[in-house]
C-alpha cells in the first residue's frame, strides 16, 4: 500500500491509500503542510497550534483500533473459554489495552497515587485446616507480619485524603510460604465486571483530558457519560454516592477483597472465599460538607490520623473475616458468584471472624516504604487461589505489569518492604535494581552443575504451589455469560437497606455531583439509571438538577441488608474521638482539668485550642497549655466541640467569631456539642434557634450542657451524657438546613 500526502482544493490536509481518502487534520491554508521539526519557511511556520495539527489525532468519524490499526469489534468483554471460562492470554486487544493503560503514568501510580501505610501483624483465631492449607491460617499462636497501604484511587499524589472516592485496603502478610497480598478496597463491589473495561473507566473518572480538571473527583460529565452507558457499574455508584466514599478515618473503614476467591485445603477441596476486614472501632465517616472544608483545612486529614494514632500507641485494629461458599453452591445465588459487582448479602451467608490485625508501627520512610511497596493480586500462597472472575483474572496481568515500570525493572521485588521473610531462590538474574550476588555456575532448571542442581524444584507436601485443579472447556469467545446481566438488583438493595439519614445523604450527592455536568443529555440519562434502582430516588434527584421526573419503569423489590448501613456499624466506646476544648485566659480550671482527665481515661483525646498559642491563665490564678490556638486548626478536624467555664474565658470566646463558628459548625456537622457553666450559656445561645430546648436532658440531640458543675450528680450525668454522645460519633437526627455554618 502507497500512501501520499495531498492538498485539495477543499483545503483538508489528508492521507491517501490507494485511492482510498482519509482526513487526518484540520483545514489547512491551500499549497500549505504542517511544519516539521526543520526550520519554517511558510507564512504560518511559527503558528504552534498550526504546527500541532500534524499530531492531532480526532476520533470523528473512525472505528476504534488497536495500537496496530486493526480495527476493534467488541471492548467490553475479554476473549475466554466459554461465557465463564478464564481469559485467554492470546487476547492482545487486552493485552495490549491494559499494557498501555498500566504504563500512562511515570512515575506515580496510575490510580492509587495518594497513600499512608504502617506495619502490624496478623494472628489467626483458630485453624482453618478444614478449608485452606495456608500456613499463616493454621497455628493461633503465630503472627504474622504485615504492611497496609490505605490509599485514594482516583487523584493524584497531590490531592487531599477527603475526596469522594473509593478507598484503597491492600495488606501484604509477610508469610512463611513466601508473600500474600490481600489487595482490597473500601467497597465490596467495583464497577466494571470485566478487566478489559478497567482502563475505561479510570479514564472517565480522572481529569478531563482536554482541561486536566477536576482532580480527584467524581463530579464531571466524563465519568457520569461512562457509568451510565455502563449499567453494571450502577451498584458501585450508589456505594459511592453513600458516606462510605467519604471515611473519617482509615481506622473506622472496611476493607474487602471485592473478588470472590478459592481457599484450598490439603486434600484439593476448593471453596470459595469473600474477604472482609472490620474494624474494631466502628465504621464511621464524615458528611459531605465536613470532607470538603477538611480538604482545605488539612489535605492529609486521614494519614495524618493513622501516623498520629499510632504514635500516640492507639492501635488501629480490624477483624479478617470469610465468607465461605462450597464448590457444590456455586449456582445457588440469584447473581453469578464470579460477578465483582455482586455481594453476597449476610443475610445469605453469614461472616465467620477468623482473626485480628493490629497495625503498630509506622514506616521509617514514606518513599522507601509505604511509596515503593508493589502489591500484587496474584501474590498468593499455597491454599489460596483464583476463580475465573474476569476482573481479577485481567489484575492478575496488570499489576506485575505496572510495577516494571513504576519501580523501574523486573527486581522491585527485592525492595526492603517488598521483600519476602521466606528464602528467595530462583534463577532469575541480573536486571535494573538487581540487589543479589548470585553464586553458582548455572542460572537454569534443570542442570547438572551447581551442588545438587540446586535451585531444584518441590513437590506440595514439601510446600510447592499447587494451582487447583479445575474442568475448563468452552468455545472461545469474547462475550460475556448471561448469568452477569443483573445490573440494578443489588443497588436497590443497597437503596433499601439505608437510614434515612443515609438516604438523605445519597440524594445529596448525587445532586451535587450530577449538578457538575455540564451535558444535559449525560444528567438526564443518569437518572434514567437510577430510576431502574428505586424511582422515588431517581425523582428526589431529578428535581434537584433540572431535568424531567422520570415516569416508574420498574418495581423496588423491598429486599434489604441491615449490614449494608452503617447505622448498624458503629462500635461501643469513645476510643480515639477528638475533642475541641475552647480555651482563652480566665478559664475554670477547676472543672476544666477533672473533665480532660475523665476523657482521657475514655479513650478520647481533648485538645486545648486557645484564643492564642501557649500557656493561658486560669480563673484560680494557675495556667494551662493550649495544644495549639484554634486558628491553625478547625473544627471539622474534630468529633466534638466542648465550651468550659469561666465567665472571662467565655465572654472572649464569644467575642471571637471563628471560636463561635466551631460551635456552629460541629453542631451542623452531626456532632457532639458541650457546654460548661458560663460555657453552657455561650453554647445555648448560639444554637438557640436550633434548639427546641437546651439543657442537661437534650443529649439525645448530642447537646450537653450543665448550668452548675459543682452539682456532682449533675456533673456525673453530664459525663456520661457526653460520653454516649461522643459514642454515637454522629446525631443525624438534627434539624440543621438553618444553621449558618
Amino acid at each position: 500500500m502507497v500512501w501520499s500526502t495531498v492538498w485539495s482544493d477543499r483545503r483538508w490536509w489528508r492521507r491517501v491509500a490507494d485511492g482510498e481518502e482519509t482526513v487526518m487534520a484540520h483545514q489547512q491554508p491551500e499549497g500549505e503542510r504542517p511544519a516539521g521539526n526543520g526550520p519554517q519557511s511558510t507564512e504560518r511556520g511559527f503558528d504552534k497550534q498550526w504546527n500541532l495539527d500534524a499530531a492531532r489525532n480526532d476520533p470523528a468519524g473512525h472505528h476504534l483500533t488497536t495500537d496496530q490499526g486493526v480495527r476493534v469489534a467488541q471492548t467490553d468483554d475479554s476473549l475466554r473459554a466459554g461465557d465463564r471460562g478464564p481469559t485467554l492470554l492470546e487476547d492482545f486487544h487486552a493485552r495490549e489495552k491494559i499494557t498501555h493503560f498500566d504504563h500512562e503514568r511515570i512515575p506515580e501510580r496510575v490510580v492509587h497515587a495518594r497513600g499512608a501505610g504502617a506495619y502490624g501483624r496478623f494472628r489467626v483465631y483458630e485453624s482453618m485446616a478444614d478449608v485452606t492449607r495456608a500456613d499463616f491460617l493454621q497455628d493461633p499462636e503465630l503472627e504474622t507480619p504485615v504492611f497496609v497501604r490505605f490509599s485514594t484511587v482516583a487523584g493524584s499524589r497531590g490531592s487531599a485524603d477527603t475526596v469522594r472516592d473509593v478507598r484503597g485496603f491492600a495488606t501484604k502478610f509477610y508469610t512463611r510460604q513466601g508473600n500474600y497480598d490481600l489487595v482490597g478496597n473500601s467497597f465490596p463491589v467495583f464497577f466494571i465486571q470485566d478487566g478489559i473495561k478497567f482502563p475505561d473507566f479510570v479514564h472517565s473518572v480522572k481529569p478531563e483530558p482536554n482541561s486536566e480538571m477536576p482532580q480527584a473527583a467524581s463530579a464531571h460529565d466524563t465519568f457520569w457519560d461512562f457509568v451510565s452507558l455502563q449499567p453494571e457499574a450502577m451498584h458501585t455508584v450508589m456505594w459511592l454516592m453513600s458516606d462510605r466514599a467519604i471515611p473519617r478515618s482509615y481506622r473506622m473503614m472496611q476493607g474487602f477483597g471485592v473478588h470472590t476467591f478459592r481457599f484450598v485445603n490439603a486434600a484439593g477441596q476448593g471453596t470459595f472465599v469473600k474477604f472482609h476486614w472490620r474494624p474494631l472501632l466502628g465504621v464511621h465517616s464524615l458528611v459531605w460538607d465536613e470532607a470538603q472544608k477538611c480538604a482545605g483545612k488539612d489535605p492529609d486529614f486521614n494519614r495524618r490520623d493513622l501516623w498520629t494514632a499510632i504514635e500516640h500507641g492507639q492501635y488501629p485494629e480490624w477483624e479478617l473475616g470469610v465468607q465461605l461458599v462450597g464448590e457444590q453452591d456455586e449456582h445457588a445465588f440469584d447473581f453469578d458468584l464470579l460477578d465483582a459487582t455482586k455481594i453476597i448479602p449476610e443475610e445469605q451467608v453469614p461472616v465467620r471472624p477468623i482473626g485480628r490485625m493490629v497495625l503498630d508501627r509506622n514506616p521509617d520512610n514514606f518513599f522507601a516504604e509505604t511509596e515503593q511497596v508493589a502489591f500484587h493480586t496474584a501474590n498468593v500462597v499455597p491454599g489460596i487461589d483464583f476463580t475465573n472472575d474476569p476482573l481479577l483474572q485481567a489484575r492478575n496481568f496488570s499489576y506485575l505489569d505496572t510495577q516494571l515500570i513504576r519501580l523501574g525493572g523486573p527486581n522491585f521485588a527485592q525492595l526492603p518492604v517488598n521483600r519476602p521473610v521466606a528464602r528467595v531462590t530462583n534463577n532469575q538474574r541480573d536486571g535494573y535494581g538487581q540487589q543479589d550476588v548470585h553464586v553458582g555456575t548455572a542460572s537454569y532448571t534443570p542442570n547438572s552443575l551447581n551442588p545438587g542442581g540446586c535451585p531444584v524444584t518441590a513437590s506440595p507436601d514439601a510446600g510447592a504451589y499447587a494451582h487447583y485443579t479445575q474442568m475448563v472447556s468452552g468455545t472461545k469467545i469474547r462475550e460475556r455469560s448471561p448469568s452477569f446481566q443483573d445490573f440494578y438488583s443489588q443497588a436497590t438493595l443497597f437503596w433499601n437497606s439505608m437510614a434515612d439519614w443515609e438516604r438523605e445523604h445519597i440524594v445529596a450527592a448525587f445532586r451535587f455531583e450530577l449538578g457538575k455536568c455540564e451535558h444535559r443529555h449525560v444528567r438526564e440519562r443518569a437518572v434514567d439509571r437510577i430510576n431502574e434502582i428505586d424511582h422515588d430516588l431517581a425523582v428526589a434527584v431529578a428535581q434537584g438538577i433540572g431535568v424531567d421526573e422520570p415516569t416508574a419503569t420498574t418495581t423496588n423489590h423491598g429486599r434489604s441488608s441491615p449490614a449494608l448501613s452503617m447505622a448498624n456499624l458503629a462500635g461501643d466506646g469513645i476510643g480515639t474521638r477528638t475533642v475541641a476544648v475552647l480555651a482563652a485566659d480566665g478559664l475554670a480550671g477547676g472543672t476544666l482539668r477533672p473533665l480532660l482527665d475523665a476523657l482521657t481515661e475514655r479513650g478520647a483525646q481533648p485538645e486545648l485550642l486557645g484564643l492564642h498559642d501557649g500557656e493561658l491563665s486560669t480563673a484560680d490564678g494557675d495556667t494551662v497549655s493550649a495544644a495549639r490556638a484554634h486558628t491553625t486548626v478547625s473544627s471539622v478536624l474534630y468529633d466534638a466541640v466542648l465550651v468550659p467555664d469561666g465567665p472571662e474565658a467565655v465572654a472572649a470566646i464569644g467575642a471571637d467569631g471563628e471560636a463561635r463558628h466551631y460551635v456552629l459548625e460541629a453542631y451542623k456537622h452531626g456532632k457532639p456539642v458541650a457546654g460548661i457553666g458560663a460555657g453552657a450559656d455561650l453554647v445555648a445561645g448560639l444554637l438557640d434557634a436550633a434548639l427546641p430546648e437546651a439543657s442537661v436532658d437534650g443529649a439525645e440531640q448530642g447537646v450537653v450542657l450543665i448550668a452548675d458543675p459543682a452539682d456532682s450528680d449533675a456533673w456525673r450525668r453530664f459525663l456520661d451524657d457526653f460520653v454516649a454522645a461522643l459514642a454515637k460519633h454522629r446525631i443525624f437526627t438534627r434539624d440543621v438546613d438553618a444553621v449558618a455554618a
